[in-house]
C-alpha cells in the first residue's frame, strides 16, 4: 500500500511574517478592511483577422510574389468602452450580462491577466486607494480562480494543497507553519471529509464532485490570505445547491473584510440576493452599478421594471441581451440604457468616489517596484515539482505496472524467438537482427511512454507559470528528473532478461557494458520524446507526429542501411541517429573480442566472417568509434532535452 509522505522543504532563514500576511512588493502593511479597489476610465480593443481577399488565382499569386497582402489585414474590435467602477472590502461584486457583453474580458483586464491579441488603452487606470498598479503590483494582493478548474488528477486534495503551499507562500515561513495554514484552509472551506480523495481524471479516476474541485480552486489562491479575490464563473456547471455553496464560501470571504469580484452569467434570485453590489454590462459598457436595491429603481426609471415574482438578474439580462431577430432594436434600447445611466446621479457617485481616492492621502499604499517574480527559490521549486510529479506516477498503475509488464513480456519474448544463438554464419546474422530490435523496441517504448508528458500537462503547467509559482526551466527539470529512475531501471531490466537468451558474449562485463549502452539509449530516446511532446499542442497531435520521425533515424542505424551507403545529403542527419550509436557501440561489445576461428563457417557457398572484426567491418563500424558513440548517446540525450526545454519555455513565454 502507498504510503503517504510529504517533503521537507523548512527554510533555514528565520521568519519574519505570519502566513495570513502577504508583504511581497508592499513596503508597508495597510489594513485590508480599509481598501478599495477602483478603475475607471477602461478601453480594451482586440485584434480581429479580416477576410482574405475573394480575387482570382492569378490575383492570389500575384500578391503572394509582390509581397502584397501576405497576411489578412487586423481590425481592432472596441470590447470595452469606458468603463469604471470600484470595489470596497467587505462587499461581494457581481458582474452580470449576457453572452458577450464583456464580463470575463473586464475581469482578465482587472486581474491583468488579457489574452494575446486584447489591448489595454494606455488611458485606463487600474488602482488600489487610489496608487495605479501595475501587473506585478496587484499579484501580491490578489487571487484570480479561473472557470476551468485544473488540477493534476491523480493528487489527492491535501497534496494539492501542501504544493501549493510550497510554492505561494514566502519562503520565510517555516515549513511546519505552511502545513498548519493548508489543514486551516482545509476546515474554512469545509474540505475536511474529502482532504484525502483523489482529485480525479474525467473518464478514468473518479474523485471530488465539482463544488468540492471549486472549492480546493479557491482554497489554492486563499493560502496566501489574499485581500482581493477574482473569480470568473465560479458557479458554472454546478446544481443550485453547490452554486449556493460556493457563493456562500464567498461571502464568508467578504465578511473577513475582504473584497471578491467574481462574474456570473445566470444566478437564482437566492444567489442574487446575497450581491453587495452588482455590474450590469452590456455591449462592452456600463448598464448599471449598484446595489441590487437600486438596479430595481434604475430599471424601473428607464421603463423597464421588473415583474413581480420574477428574478431581476433574469430580467437584466433578458432587457440587455442583443436579440437575434430585432438586432437593431435590441441595440438601441441597450444603448439608451447605458447612456441613462451615465447621467444618473448613481454613475456621478462612481466617479466622485474614484476621484476622491486619487486625492486620498489617508491610506497610502506603497508599491515597491522590485516585486519579487517568484516567492519560492529556484531548489524549492524543483524539490517540490519533483514531489508532485513523482507521487503522481507511483499512484497510477497504468504508469507502473503497464509499462513493467510489457518490458518484462517483450524480452522475454525475443528471448525466446532468438534463444541461444550459435556463433557460424546464421547466427550473426540473427544475434545482429536481436541487438537492433532490441534498440527498436526501446526507442518506440520510452517514446511512446513520454509523448504525452507536457502535453496532458500543459494546461496545467501554461496556468502556473502564468501565475508565476515556478519557473519553466524547474518543471521541465522536475519532470523528467521524476521519470529517470524509472527509464534507467527498464532498460535494465530488458537487458537482463534478453541477453543472457539470446546467448550474447558472456561476461559480467559485457553485460554491464550492454546495460549502461540500452540506458543512454533509452534516455536519448525518451528526450526524443520530450521534444515532441514539447512542441506538440494535444496529445493526438504527439501521436500523430511522433511515429513518421522516428522512421529516419531507425533507418540510419546500419541495420537497414549500411553505413557507407548514406548519401551525403543526409550524412548529417544520420549524426542525429541514436540508433546508429547504440548499434554500433553494442556490435562492438559483441564482436570486438570474437577472435578468428571461433565463428563456425559450416555452409558452403555463404560468405562467412573469420572474426568478429570482419564483421564490423562489413557493417562498416570500427572499434576505435566506441567512446565516439557513448559521447553521441549523451550528446542527444542532452541535446533533444534542451530543444524541448527550449519549445516548452517559447510556450509559457507565449502566454505572458
Amino acid at each position: 500500500m502507498y504510503r503517504q509522505t510529504y517533503p521537507d522543504l523548512t527554510e533555514t532563514t528565520n521568519h519574519r511574517e505570519s502566513y495570513g500576511t502577504v508583504k511581497i512588493g508592499i513596503q508597508q502593511p495597510v489594513e485590508t478592511r480599509n481598501l478599495i479597489y477602483t478603475w475607471d476610465n477602461l478601453d480594451v480593443f482586440g485584434e480581429v483577422a479580416s477576410q482574405p481577399s475573394n480575387g482570382g488565382l492569378c490575383t492570389r499569386m500575384r500578391q503572394c510574389f509582390s509581397g502584397k497582402n501576405r497576411t489578412p489585414m487586423r481590425t481592432r474590435k472596441h470590447l470595452l468602452k469606458n468603463v469604471s467602477g470600484y470595489a470596497r472590502s467587505g462587499e461581494l461584486l457581481a458582474i452580470l450580462g449576457s453572452s458577450g457583453a464583456g464580463k470575463t474580458t473586464l475581469l482578465n483586464t482587472l486581474a491583468f491577466r488579457s489574452p494575446t491579441g486584447i489591448h489595454v488603452s494606455s488611458s485606463s487606470v487600474r488602482a488600489l486607494n487610489g496608487v495605479p498598479l501595475t501587473a506585478s503590483d496587484l499579484r501580491a494582493r490578489c487571487a484570480y480562480v479561473q472557470q476551468d478548474d485544473l488540477f493534476i488528477g491523480s493528487l489527492s486534495a491535501r497534496e494539492h494543497l501542501i504544493f501549493q503551499a510550497l510554492l505561494r507562500m514566502d519562503k520565510d515561513i517555516p515549513y511546519k507553519q505552511k502545513l498548519a495554514r493548508v489543514d486551516e484552509v482545509i476546515r474554512e472551506l469545509s474540505l475536511t471529509k474529502c482532504q484525502n480523495t483523489v482529485i480525479g481524471i474525467p473518464g478514468r479516476i473518479k474523485g471530488l464532485s465539482g463544488g468540492e474541485k471549486k472549492r480546493l480552486s479557491f482554497a489554492s489562491e486563499a493560502l496566501i490570505d489574499p485581500p482581493l479575490l477574482l473569480c470568473d464563473e465560479p458557479t458554472s456547471g454546478l446544481d443550485s445547491f453547490i452554486a449556493h455553496n460556493v457563493i456562500q464560501v464567498l461571502k464568508n470571504v467578504v465578511e473577513k473584510g475582504k473584497i471578491v469580484i467574481l462574474t456570473i452569467h445566470q444566478p437564482s434570485s437566492e444567489l442574487y440576493s446575497m450581491f453587495d453590489k452588482l455590474l450590469l454590462m452590456a455591449n462592452g459598457r456600463v448598464a448599471f452599478y449598484g446595489t441590487p436595491a437600486q438596479a430595481s429603481q434604475f430599471f424601473m426609471s428607464v421603463g423597464r421594471p421588473c415583474p413581480p415574482n420574477y428574478n431581476p438578474a433574469d430580467h437584466f439580462i433578458q432587457v440587455l441581451a442583443i436579440q437575434s431577430h430585432h438586432e437593431e432594436e435590441s441595440r438601441e434600447s441597450i444603448t439608451k440604457i447605458c447612456d441613462a445611466y451615465d447621467r444618473d446621479e448613481i454613475a456621478s457617485d462612481v466617479k466622485k468616489t474614484i476621484k476622491d481616492q486619487k486625492c486620498n492621502d489617508g491610506l497610502p499604499v506603497m508599491i515597491d517596484g522590485g516585486v519579487m517574480r517568484y516567492r519560492a527559490p529556484w531548489m524549492v521549486q524543483i524539490r517540490a515539482i519533483l514531489w508532485r510529479s513523482w507521487i503522481s506516477m507511483i499512484k497510477d498503475p497504468i504508469l507502473m505496472n503497464v509499462r513493467l509488464f510489457q518490458t518484462v513480456t517483450v524480452s522475454f519474448l525475443i528471448g525466446l524467438i532468438f534463444f541461444q544463438q550459435k556463433l557460424d554464419e546464421t547466427g550473426v546474422m540473427n544475434i545482429n537482427g536481436a541487438i537492433f530490435l532490441f534498440l527498436t523496441n526501446m526507442t518506440f517504448q520510452n517514446v511512446f511512454a513520454v509523448i504525452n508528458v507536457f502535453t496532458g500537462e500543459l494546461p496545467v503547467f501554461l496556468r502556473e507559470t502564468r501565475s508565476h509559482l515556478y519557473r519553466p526551466d524547474t518543471f521541465f527539470l522536475g519532470k523528467t528528473l521524476s521519470e529517470l529512475p524509472l527509464f534507467i531501471v527498464i532498460p535494465i531490466i530488458f537487458t537482463a532478461v534478453a541477453y543472457p537468451m539470446v546467448g550474447l558474449i558472456g561476461g559480467f562485463y559485457h553485460f554491464f557494458i550492454a546495460s549502461c549502452i540500452m540506458a543512454l539509449m533509452a534516455n536519448a530516446a525518451t528526450s526524443y520524446g520530450y521534444l515532441i511532446s514539447s512542441i506538440s499542442s494535444s496529445t493526438s497531435m504527439a501521436l500523430s507526429i511522433g511515429p513518421p520521425v522516428v522512421i529516419p533515424f531507425l533507418l540510419f542505424g546500419g541495420f537497414f542501411l549500411n553505413s557507407a551507403s548514406v548519401p551525403f545529403y543526409f550524412s548529417w542527419l544520420s549524426y542525429l541517429s541514436w540508433f546508429r550509436y547504440a548499434n554500433e557501440a553494442l556490435l562492438i561489445n559483441q564482436w570486438a573480442e570474437v577472435e578468428p576461428g571461433e565463428i563456425a563457417c559450416n555452409r558452403a557457398n555463404i560468405s562467412c566472417p573469420a572474426s568478429g572484426t570482419i564483421v564490423l567491418e562489413t557493417l562498416n563500424f570500427s572499434e576505435d568509434n566506441f567512446m565516439l558513440d557513448i559521447g553521441g548517446l549523451v550528446f542527444l540525450l542532452i541535446f533533444f532535452r534542451f530543444l524541448a526545454f527550449l519549445a516548452l519555455y517559447y510556450k509559457a513565454r507565449s502566454k505572458e
